[in-house]
C-alpha cells in the first residue's frame, strides 16, 4: 500500500535544493528553499542522504547538456537516500527502503532535501556502502559497464584499451575488465600508474612519456573518456573491424571507414537492471568505489568551482552530503 502524505505535508511543505534560473558557470547557482515535490506515475520520493556530483552536471548548469533542459532546475543526478513514499505503478520498493540510483532521464533534480525519481532508475543500495560512497557510483559505474559490454560487446580474452583509467569512469571499467577476464591496457599519468594497476590494468602506458601507439597493436576495443586528440589517434590500434566507442565525443565516421573499424559516442542508460548488478559486485568486493571529497549540500557551489578546475579538488569522485550516515 502507498504511505499516505497528507495535504499539509505536501502542499506546502518545502525543502533546500540548489536551482538555476539562468544557465551559466557556478555562480548561477541558487541554495533557495523550494516546494517539496509529490510521486507521480512510476516515481518515487527519496529522502536525498547524498547526491553525487559529476561534470554532466556542470554541463546542464552551463546549458551544455544534449538534452532538454527547462529552467529553472534543480541540479543533481547520483543519488542515495531512503525512500518515503511512491506513486501509482510502482513496484519493488517500500517506505524505509535504503536506494540509489539517478534521478531521471534528464539527470536533473538531485542536489535537494527530497527527490522525486524514476523507480526505473533505483535500486536497492549496497547494504556495506554509506550512502556517500553509494551516491558516487551510479552514472560513472553504469557508464563503464555499458561501455564494454554493451556498446564494445567485448568478450572473455579480448584485448581492451582504456583511456582515461585514471579518471571516475576509467577506474570502474578497468575493475570491470579485469573481472570479465578481459586483456586490459590503460593509460595513465604517472602519478596515477601504480593506483590503475592496482584496479586490475595488466599494461600501464603513461600517456605524458609515451605514445600508447608504439605500445599497443591489434587492440579489440578501445573504450575513449579522453576524447580530443587522443581518440584521434586510437583508430590505428584497433583491429580490423575493431570497436572504439566513447563516452565524451562522437568519432570521426570518416576515419573509422578508412581504418574498417566501427565507432560510436553513446549516452548512459541508467536501469534498475544495471544498478542491481553492480551492487552485487560491490556487496560482494567485486568492486571498490574512490570518492575524494564529500562536502555540505550548502557547499555544492563550492563542488561545481572543483569541476571546472578553479578549485583543487582530491582525486576521486566528489559527493554533496545531505544527511550525515
Amino acid at each position: 500500500m502507498t504511505p499516505e502524505i497528507s495535504d499539509s505535508e505536501t502542499g506546502h511543505a518545502t525543502m533546500m535544493a540548489w536551482r538555476v534560473h539562468a544557465f551559466g558557470p557556478p555562480t548561477v547557482m541558487s541554495f533557495e528553499s523550494v516546494p517539496r515535490p509529490d510521486p507521480g506515475e512510476g516515481e518515487v520520493l527519496v529522502r536525498v542522504h547524498a547526491a553525487g556530483v559529476g561534470p554532466w552536471d556542470g554541463w546542464v548548469r552551463a546549458g551544455r547538456s544534449v538534452l532538454p533542459q527547462p529552467l529553472p532546475l534543480i541540479l543533481g543526478s547520483d543519488l542515495s537516500g531512503v525512500v518515503e513514499a511512491f506513486g501509482p505503478g510502482v513496484t519493488g520498493f517500500a517506505a524505509g527502503d535504503e536506494v540509489f540510483g539517478v534521478t531521471n532521464p534528464r539527470f536533473v533534480g538531485a542536489y535537494a532535501e527530497y527527490v522525486v525519481a524514476s523507480a526505473a532508475m533505483l535500486a536497492r543500495k549496497p547494504r556495506s556502502l554509506t550512502h556517500v560512497q553509494a551516491a558516487s557510483v551510479p552514472v560513472i559505474a553504469v557508464t563503464a559497464w555499458q561501455g564494454l559490454f554493451e556498446r564494445a560487446q567485448l568478450q572473455l580474452g579480448q584485448t581492451v584499451l582504456i583511456h582515461g583509467a585514471a579518471g571516475n569512469v576509467g577506474a570502474y571499467a578497468v575493475q570491470l575488465a579485469k573481472r570479465a577476464g578481459l586483456h586490459t591496457i590503460a593509460t595513465a599519468g604517472a602519478d596515477a600508474l601504480a593506483y590503475v594497476r592496482s584496479l586490475g590494468a595488466e599494461q600501464v602506458v603513461n600517456y605524458r612519456t609515451q605514445r600508447f601507439e608504439d605500445e599497443v597493436r591489434e587492440v579489440d576495443a578501445v573504450l575513449d573518456l579522453v576524447g580530443g586528440k587522443t581518440q584521434t589517434r586510437s583508430f590505428k590500434i584497433l583491429r580490423r573491424n575493431g570497436r572504439l566507442v566513447s563516452a565524451v565525443s562522437p568519432p570521426d565516421q570518416a576515419r573509422a571507414d578508412e581504418y574498417g573499424v566501427r565507432a560510436e559516442f553513446f549516452l548512459v542508460r541508467v536501469t534498475t537492471e544495471h544498478l542491481s548488478l553492480l551492487a552485487r559486485l560491490l556487496e560482494g568486493g567485486e568492486l571498490r568505489t574512490r570518492v575524494g571529497t564529500a562536502l555540505p549540500l550548502a557547499r555544492a557551489r563550492e563542488a561545481h568551482f572543483m569541476l571546472e578546475g578553479e578549485q583543487a579538488a582530491p582525486k576521486g569522485k566528489i559527493v554533496l552530503e545531505v544527511l550525515p550516515d
